[in-house]
């Protein structure tokens, strides 16, 4: 079901736009006017349009007035947004057909009320679009969905926030469609790399489970911080060992990681700390699908999906000599790249939005919208914590504080100096005026980060990219794939 939302603030347009994609799952067409609405109501259906009345030109009242005189308009479900000057204006609107109204700021929860009730009333009189469904994907109701939501956002976000429907940005969703891919293939491992907090675990888990989370629960999930174990410990607790291995060992032996995760997914979380020696042994296991147990001397078969995750630059410990090539290319088949938050300002303040929904329910408190202020803030903030930073600001602030919206004050913990901002928020680059670092510079990194930014300015025309790197489209496609 699709939903025409009205309003000429950019800002109230765009968040209250994420809520309803975002936690109630309808697909909403934005426009800010009145002759435009009325243009698009026209040209295709809507069964819901919310509209602010107060806007230049055609007001929310006169375009109530012109869907009611359409044909296709008289069952069409009209919420109007009001601020206490016109109360009396929107009460009178109720009388002339208006399905409901909302006083701003627009309290998130009231409007999935008015959105329900909507829906309820289709379903009774026997509208078309309710006969075919609720108009929710797969036809689930909203409060259905909204559960949802919650679900997922305590299963795959508790800590970076990135959902299935968590998706803000076009770098987020092209990682997202290539974790649905790998998902469809249990023999490609999968490598994810990223800064901390990127939501590298999220998108693992997103490989394994798919779009369907219930027909995967009984496949397992097993995760190991390869950070976290000491050399001693890496093999007995990643292969498992037979009875009487070694001193201390149990008498019956023990399972190992891999073994427990026969017919799922076993998730190497920080893969670039598996000592050096367990690396061949590993690669085994890729290459041939089976095992020994520590002091066995039977192959133990395996049916699991490898997934590894890294903070670091592979190739960098490649070439220290601390990772090996063949076991680097052979998890690299299967590559998916979360790029810092910084990169992607475009969702900031959207996530911010969905947490500030989420923990103003969790909490109890009056919060509902961020200030303009405020959003300029988040914007500027580089996240050096990334998604997990920007959730646990958020919470923070619902924590402390019991207002109607975020303002700027509310962040002042959000403090940095130059030189603890990352590198990679960087500035333009201009010929002739390069600084490099005193570093070393792998050439190949920068000229991905370049071409990821290229694509992001023309939002993913590669034509338009082609163009303006000089390059050929052919070039660049091919440049892709290795970036892919």
């Amino acid at each position: 079901m699709k939903i025409l939302f009205v309003d000429d603030d950019t800002l109230v347009r765009s968040a209250t736009t994420t809520f309803i994609e975002t936690a109630l799952g309808y697909e909403v067409v934005q426009c800010d006017g009145g002759l435009e609405a009325l243009q698009i109501f026209r040209n295709d259906h809507f069964p819901i349009v919310i509209t602010d009345i107060k806007m230049p030109g055609m007001s929310g009242l006169d375009l109530l007035h012109q869907i009611k005189s359409v044909p296709r308009g008289e069952n069409t479900g009209v919420i109007l947004i009001t601020g206490f000057s016109d109360l009396e204006s929107a009460l009178d609107a109720i009388h002339q057909g208006a399905s409901d109204y909302l006083c701003k700021p627009i309290d998130p929860l009231e409007l999935e009320k008015a959105i329900s009730k909507i829906i309820r009333n289709r379903t009774v009189s026997g509208s078309k679009d309710e006969r075919e469904g609720s108009g929710q994907p797969g036809g689930k109701s909203v409060k259905a969905n909204s559960s949802y939501l919650r679900l997922e956002h305590n299963v795959f976000a508790n800590i970076e926030g990135i959902g299935k429907t968590g998706v803000f940005s076009d770098s987020i969703k092209n990682a997202v469609a290539l974790a649905m891919r790998f998902h469809e293939n249990r023999d490609i491992p999968v490598l994810i790399e990223g800064e901390t907090g990127t939501g590298k675990e999220v998108i693992a888990r997103m490989v394994h489970y798919g779009i369907n989370e219930e027909a995967a629960k009984n496949q397992p999930f097993i995760s190991i911080n390869c950070s976290a174990l000491t050399p001693s410990l890496w093999e007995s607790e990643l292969f498992g060992y037979e009875g009487g291995a070694f001193t201390g060992s149990k008498s019956h032996g023990a399972m190992g990681k891999i073994e427990l995760a026969r017919q799922g997914t076993l998730f190497l979380d920080e893969i670039a700390d598996i000592p050096l020696e367990m690396q061949p042994k590993l690669l085994r296991a890729l290459q041939e699908n089976e095992i020994y147990r520590v002091g066995g001397v039977k192959p133990i078969k395996l049916d699991i999906r490898f997934i590894a995750a890294t903070n670091r630059n592979l190739r960098h410990s490649m070439e220290e000599g601390k990772f090996r090539k063949d076991l680097y290319f052979r998890l690299n088949l299967g590559r998916i790249y979360l790029p810092p938050l910084r990169a992607q300002k475009e969702a900031i303040v959207p996530l911010a939005q969905m947490f500030l929904s989420i923990f103003t329910e969790e909490k109890k408190r009056r919060f509902r919208f961020i200030s303009k202020e405020a959003m300029t803030k988040f914007e500027n903030y580089p996240w050096p914590g990334n998604v997990r930073e920007l959730r646990n600001a958020v919470e923070r602030v619902v924590i402390l504080y019991d207002e109607l919206e975020i303002l700027p004050e509310h962040l002042n913990f959000l403090t940095y100096s130059e030189g603890d901002s990352n590198p990679e928020q960087g500035s333009m680059i201009k010929p002739g005026q390069i600084l490099l670092p005193p570093e070393r510079l792998p050439l190949f990194e920068v000229e991905n980060e370049i071409i990821r930014k290229a694509l992001q300015k023309f939002k993913n025309n590669r034509t338009k990219a082609a163009e303006y790197l000089g390059l050929s489209r052919q070039t660049l496609r091919t440049k892709l794939k290795r970036i892919i």
